[in-house]
């Protein structure tokens, strides 16, 4: 019995017993085809995770890897790309076999490096074997222009050289990260970024699979799947695919953002760290926000606007809240509208406006932000008769918010009404929520009237009045 990585087993030790255990080597692609197969006739998601593309990234990205083929990813920033080709490393086996002490990752029955067929040779039977998990078998590497071809295939090692062996001894080779990840995964980010030159040295590793360094060809049989990403920006302004490495790849497949607001919501709900509890009616506002830049002739759309930006809104909606439960001492903490006051100053410099918006960039901003809201309370309060409400106020009855506002505050300068019994329960809050939930669903009824005209509303940076 062994212990690899905390889990106990009774795998075996040495290429005999491997054998007779009937572990026969099998190729990464191959690997990755039958667990992907496995996981789709047992309705297991073979994508935890990922969001938005199980009609139309997903299927397509499948075909790819039942068919071997190695895989870019087109798309603009903040699409999950890397979060995609993260999840590949779930479909290879949780252990496989390797050559103790072998410098790649080889089988113990087929080993490929001069090293490891000696040792092979001399020890039989009795050669070593370990156990790698699946996670040590996924190599990244983020394409920059000083990427150099050392990095990725490998260069001749001086201190080997310095310790008597030839120049052109194989043994005298450090191995870059393409070899290194034999019998895995290897993603490239942003692949367009690797200068020209170096992205040639990648023309004979994913068709012939073997790599030249220094002027001589060491065969290798590697055994790799490569995926990478990429920005349709960078084809035109940093740089691009050269033509022979796009030809090798297998498929390239475009990726999106979400295409229904409930799956931006969903996305958001599954990445952000909420320091206070987000509504769905606020979360619903922050994915109308979004979309309402994607849609923008303002911002620039080559750029994008990335899912991480949604993610980092609901943050900083929940840091609001906490703040002011801090300052009046609020508990719990609840985000209620006047939090998504903070979004357009805190994240304007995440997005690329257009030439001509100079100066206007939190006007924009602003603008989209308060059409998000009266989207969301037009479907939110669909049906509802908010007219009492904006009656009220108006009569006599001026509500305040703001960040120094307690949410009992709020509640108690307004009489018992059935529509905010109504109005709370449409965004899930019952009349023994906390105060800050209920207020939370009353302040978002009033900025829709106020958006419609039906109220007024004055005030400074630390109070506003509906009347």
């Amino acid at each position: 019995m062994r212990n690899f990585g905390g889990v106990t087993s009774d795998l075996p030790t040495t290429a005999g017993a491997l054998r007779a255990a009937g572990y026969l080597p099998r190729g990464v692609k191959a690997e990755i085809r039958e667990n992907l197969l496995s996981a789709l006739r047992d309705g297991r998601d073979p994508w935890p995770g990922i969001v938005g593309f199980d009609r139309t990234v997903l299927p397509q990205l499948e075909r790819a890897l039942l068919a071997g083929h190695d895989v870019v990813l087109l798309g603009e920033r903040g699409q999950g790309k890397t979060r995609l080709l993260r999840t590949i490393v779930g479909l290879l086996d949780e252990w496989t076999p390797v050559i103790d002490g072998a410098e790649l990752n080889e089988h113990p029955l087929d080993p490929i490096t001069p090293e490891s067929k000696r040792r092979a040779k001399e020890l039989g039977d009795d050669l070593p074997v370990t156990w790698k998990h699946r996670d040590e078998r996924f190599a990244e590497k983020l394409a920059t222009p000083d990427t150099s071809v050392g990095d990725l295939v490998g260069d001749v090692d001086p201190v080997k050289v310095a310790q008597g062996r030839s120049l052109g001894d194989p043994e005298t080779i450090h191995y870059g990260l393409l070899p290194r990840s034999h019998r895995g995964v290897i993603a490239v980010n942003e692949l367009p970024d690797l200068a020209e030159r170096i992205q040639v040295a990648l023309l004979n590793v994913m068709e012939e699979r073997d790599i030249q360094i220094r002027g001589y060809t060491l065969r290798l049989p590697l055994d790799v799947l490569l995926v990478a990403t990429a920005n349709p920006e960078d084809y035109t302004n940093r740089g691009r695919i050269i033509t022979p490495l796009k030809d090798r790849f297998g498929a390239e497949i475009r990726t999106h953002y979400p295409l229904e607001i409930s799956a931006e919501v969903d996305l958001v709900r599954q990445e952000a760290h909420l320091v206070a509890e987000v509504g769905d009616h606020l979360l619903e506002i922050i994915a109308r926000f979004v979309r309402h830049l994607r849609e923008s002739s303002s911002i620039d759309q080559r750029s994008g606007v990335s899912a991480r930006f949604a993610v980092a809104a609901a943050e900083t909606v929940a840091a609001s809240a906490l703040r002011r439960s801090a300052l009046i001492g609020e508990n719990p903490p609840i985000a209620r509208p006047v939090d998504l006051e903070s979004v357009p100053e805190v994240l304007r410099g995440k997005l690329e406006f257009e030439a001509g918006e100079e100066g206007r960039e939190q006007e924009v901003l602003v603008h989209l932000l308060r059409r998000a809201i009266a989207d969301t309370a037009r479907s939110t309060f669909a049906g509802v008769d908010l007219r009492p409400l904006a009656e009220l106020v108006s009569d006599g009855h001026p509500v305040a918010t703001g960040e120094r506002v307690h949410p009992g505050d709020l509640l108690a300068a307004l009489p018992e009404l059935p529509v905010l019994h109504d109005v709370a329960q449409r965004v899930g809050a019952g009349p023994k929520d906390p105060a800050g939930r209920i207020a939370s669903a009353v302040e978002l009824a009033l900025e829709s009237l106020y958006l419609t005209r039906q109220l007024s509303k004055s005030g400074d940076d630390d109070r506003t009045v509906y009347g």
